[in-house]
């Protein structure tokens, strides 16, 4: 499903007529963890640029900074390093001004950093201002990313050299992975992870990790806000956006494939009020009724090694 596919979408959910055009600035900003940087709460990301032209991602991204978005989200796997290269065509004349994460899937340090120096070349910088290992899916991926020669060596050695001023780690399939990475090291800037309303009802990321993130005083990072879209059938796109911009975050990811999602999303950030706990309790209850694996197809499917019915709940608008 694609998000908001037409341009001018009302932030309602629903078609209506075309929204004023959207005013640069006045996006609210959080200062990111302990990394004293300040972020817009909301951030352009480049997973999603396979489904648009090069041409387009450029307009996106350069519309992004346009509008005040500071924040960057991208790794060396989207679209086979050509969404970092979108990034050096669109941001390298702002660069200063700019705060550019990527990531690295890779578990060894031989390959890690052979990776950066690869994004480091695509991004057109010489150094990223958060480089991540990358979607780390399962605590087996901890022992290797922590053995001899593991990834966490380049990314230390990266931090030291100045290629990279933070690291930290993402992963969306199972919360049990990221708390096996806090539990292995103490030295991560930030961390990145899945957050909507229907995430405490399965295998919550909410509930398990982002505690214990807080507690850290991590920089924290949202993601797969709307779901990939699928929330957007039971919650508008307000509800999806300041639902995560209510939880105790810093910065959350919108993979925006036009100018008008993109001006869509600057728009609800731009009047973001926080929810209070009754409403935040009501938009649960409400995206409870879709929950599961058929929703976050992404996480780890606990329902049939429950040997309970992985068939969708939902089949209609």
């Amino acid at each position: 499903m694609n998000r908001r596919a037409f341009v001018g979408v009302s932030v309602a959910g629903v078609a209506s007529a075309p929204a004023a055009p959207v005013k640069a600035g006045d996006i609210p900003m959080r200062m990111f963890g302990k990394t004293g940087e300040k972020l817009t709460v909301i951030g352009q990301a480049g997973g999603r640029f396979p489904l648009i032209t090069r041409e387009e991602a450029v307009a996106v991204t350069r519309r992004a900074y346009e509008l005040g978005i500071n924040y960057f989200d991208n790794a060396r796997v989207y679209w086979d390093g050509r969404s970092e290269e979108v990034y050096g065509e669109a941001l390298h004349d702002v660069r200063k001004k700019v705060f550019i994460t990527t990531k690295s899937p890779k578990r060894t340090r031989k390959e890690a950093e052979e990776d950066l120096h690869k994004s480091l070349k695509a991004l057109r910088t010489d150094y990223v201002d958060l480089w991540q290992i990358h979607a780390v899916d399962n605590p087996e991926e901890v022992k290797t990313i922590f053995g001899p020669g593991g990834a966490i060596e380049a990314f230390e050695a990266a931090k030291k050299a100045g290629k990279a001023r933070f690291i930290g780690f993402t992963g969306h399939r199972d919360p049990y992975a990221h708390l096996a990475m806090l539990k292995a090291y103490q030295n991560y800037d930030t961390i990145l992870m899945p957050l909507h309303a229907a995430d405490p009802a399965y295998l919550s990321f909410e509930k398990l990790v982002l505690p214990e993130a807080v507690s850290r005083g991590m920089g924290i990072q949202g993601m797969k806000n709307f779901a990939n879209a699928k929330l957007l059938s039971t919650l508008s796109a307000r509800e999806c956006l300041s639902y995560v911009l209510s939880l105790p975050i810093h910065c959350t990811a919108i993979g925006c494939t036009t100018i008008g999602q993109l001006e869509d999303d600057v728009r609800i950030a731009q009047q973001f009020k926080q929810f209070d706990e009754p409403t935040m309790t009501a938009l649960r209850n409400r995206a409870a009724r879709i929950k599961g694996p058929v929703l976050e197809d992404w996480k780890r499917n606990v329902e049939v090694r429950a040997g309970l019915d992985p068939r969708p709940r939902y089949t209609g608008a």
